[in-house]
């Protein structure tokens, strides 16, 4: 066995500890205070927190005794060789064996608590805690933001969390341990030379909390800022199509030069105050070595204190004004994270809006009534969206909507899903009101193909157990066959070599077609078999030869289902049960389509308006 293998089972031991996907309450409403944020995500960690402090105490008071008992040979050898070794031998085989075994194995484990248990898994509790929220939050606060400042603020607070509390404990414990320390043995040396000493800890902490009150807010600004940049960076990206289609090369990189020119100005803002903390500490650790050295030698020349305690104070002073640079650099990362913390905070700790309610019960769907009741919803604007719908669907009926863009014919499908709580009004289903049953359970009872058909960056055998995760090859085969899109799967190769089902699909579909990605959205929700069945334009991507037998699979889907389909396309939608149009949020008609036509109302205006099937803007 090699020394790293021999090693390895210390390093698992110690990466065990704490397990960072170990169960925990989810909160609602999570800590809005960033001491109060930081101490709830550290409960699984509290017995390693007060280790890994204890272990920094000794650390520092094992560096102060190094220096005390330096003090004391360089004393013991102002002796007889002879006789120093028959009186100190002991004492200096002692310290020997402490250097060479007992100090590096409490340095090792204060090491290994730091780096193998803290650092690794405190950021990974946080990230999919965090990640574990965001993913909780309703379809309406993503839309509030961008994606990719969310994905940056859920990766970068873990690590900035980490390294604070990395900071805490080996540098703010272990300089509070030592400053002490020094106090003490300077004290024993002469207790006068202690005034310098705490004279200068009064200075170096009116600059430190000087420079912290600065970094804070400085670190939290620059974090606003490159979270910025990451939005505008990942928007331009995510719709590179259409900066590619409009020729707006430049016009976006104007528009991400704003955001990375803020986030320089923030940061220089930042980097000045490391200037002047840095100028302010060289002049007051210059003050603290003449004060103290200077003090230790004319005492000396007094005849009132040892070579010893001269040699001590010189290594005490030399050691702080080594280290306070590092402590004060550690502080000021310690509230620079901690304000990415804060930044972070914005969105990982914002409360869940929408809830399922305390006495939710999952949907039980019977027979598959939908009944919308007064529905209002306007997105807490004053006027638009829905103004009073009252519509009941029967069980397995087929009901077209049809309206003009803006007619809420998409919020209505929205609040069924309850992507959005309705402002007023409810839908109830089989008698259950959508409000009181679990959100999860509502949307496993409910299949949906929208036009925007994204899938995800994954392979198409993921994308289609989406549907149901349980399903066989067979059935995924089946379901493929049904939506038209077998034969075309079986054709797909990704860059790395995979194929058929096991090709990845790129970043939301991008890699396949409008009409291949409709037809994998389709066969997921052929898949699924749900006993409601959402169309919101369904097959708007796919071309005349294609819709016409998908078209027939959609019906063979409709089969004893609810169905409620959305259509610009009347054609798609003249065979249904009955038809809906809606205006100006409300229902004005509805009837079958030909009863629709024959009453010469809107509905008769939008057929006579298409060309080819599609509503006219009028």
């Amino acid at each position: 066995m090699t020394p790293s293998e021999s090693a390895m089972p210390m390093f698992r031991f110690f990466e065990t500890l704490v397990d960072p996907y170990c169960p925990y309450q989810a909160r609602d409403t999570p800590p809005q205070t960033l001491w109060r944020f930081m101490w709830d995500y550290a409960q699984p960690f509290k017995r390693v927190f007060c280790l890994a402090a204890l272990l920094s105490v000794l650390v520092a008071g094992v560096e102060i005794a190094l220096i005390y008992y330096m003090g004391w040979i360089v004393d013991a050898l102002q002796g007889d060789p002879g006789q120093v070794w028959a009186e100190h031998g002991g004492t200096l085989i002692a310290l020997a064996v402490f250097i060479l075994l007992l100090r590096p194995l409490i340095q090792g484990v204060d090491v290994l608590l730091l780096n193998n248990t803290i650092l690794p898994n405190f950021g990974t509790l946080i990230r999919w805690r965090a990640h574990a929220h965001v993913l909780r939050q309703s379809v309406g606060w993503f839309e509030n933001d961008f994606a990719g400042r969310i994905a940056n603020r859920i990766m970068q607070t873990p690590p900035a969390a980490g390294e604070a509390v990395f900071q805490v404990f080996d540098a703010v414990t272990f300089a509070l341990a030592y400053a002490a320390g020094a106090v003490i043995v300077l004290g024993q040396a002469d207790a006068r030379l202690m005034l310098p000493l705490l004279a200068w800890f009064v200075a170096y902490g009116w600059l430190m909390r000087w420079a912290i009150a600065r970094v804070a807010p400085a670190s939290q600004a620059a974090a606003d800022a490159r979270s910025a940049v990451t939005g505008r960076v990942v928007d331009s990206y995510t719709n590179i199509h259409s900066v590619k289609m409009f020729a707006h090369h430049d016009r976006e990189l104007e528009f991400a030069r704003e955001a990375i020119e803020d986030a320089r100005r923030t940061f220089q803002a930042e980097m000045r105050l490391y200037t002047k903390m840095d100028f302010g500490l060289v002049a007051l650790n210059g003050l603290l070595i003449v004060s103290v050295v200077g003090w230790a030698v004319w005492m000396w020349m007094q005849g009132q204190a040892s070579v010893g305690a001269v040699a001590a104070a010189t290594a005490l002073t030399l050691r702080l004004n080594a280290m306070t640079g590092w402590i004060m650099w550690a502080l000021t990362t310690l509230f620079r994270q901690l304000g990415v913390v804060a930044e972070g905070m914005q969105t990982i700790a914002q409360p869940i809006t929408l809830l399922d309610a305390p006495d939710a019960k999952p949907l039980q769907v019977r027979r598959g009534e939908i009944v919308f009741d007064d529905l209002r919803h306007a997105y807490g604007r004053e006027t638009g969206g829905l103004e009073g719908v009252n519509l009941t669907v029967a069980p397995g009926e087929k009901v077209g909507l049809v309206g003009r863009s803006g007619a809420g014919k998409s919020t209505l499908m929205k609040l069924l899903l309850r992507f959005y709580a309705a402002e007023a009004g409810r839908i109830v289903i089989d008698g259950q009101d959508i409000a009181h049953v679990t959100q999860d359970s509502l949307r496993r009872q409910i299949g949906m193909v929208s036009q925007d058909s994204a899938l995800l960056h994954r392979s198409v055998r993921d994308n289609l157990a989406y549907g149901r995760p349980d399903a066989t090859d067979e059935q995924m085969i089946r379901a493929a066959r049904q939506a038209q899109a077998l034969e075309f799967i079986h054709d797909l190769e990704d860059p790395q070599g995979r194929r058929g089902f096991d090709a990845h699909v790129g970043e939301r579909g991008v890699k396949l077609s409008g009409g291949q990605r409709q037809r994998i959205a389709l066969a997921r929700v052929i898949l699924k078999n749900a006993p409601i069945l959402l169309l919101d334009e369904a097959t708007s991507a796919l071309d005349s030869e294609v819709e016409a037998a998908v078209q027939d699979t959609l019906y063979e889907m409709m089969e004893g289902k609810t169905v409620i389909a959305i259509a610009h396309r009347l054609s798609t939608i003249a065979r249904m049960d009955r038809i809906v149009v809606l205006d100006q949020g409300r229902i004005v008609e509805a009837g079958r389509h030909a009863d629709l036509l024959t009453r010469g109302g809107l509905y008769a205006t939008l057929w006579a308006h298409q060309s080819g099937g599609f509503l006219g803007k009028d």
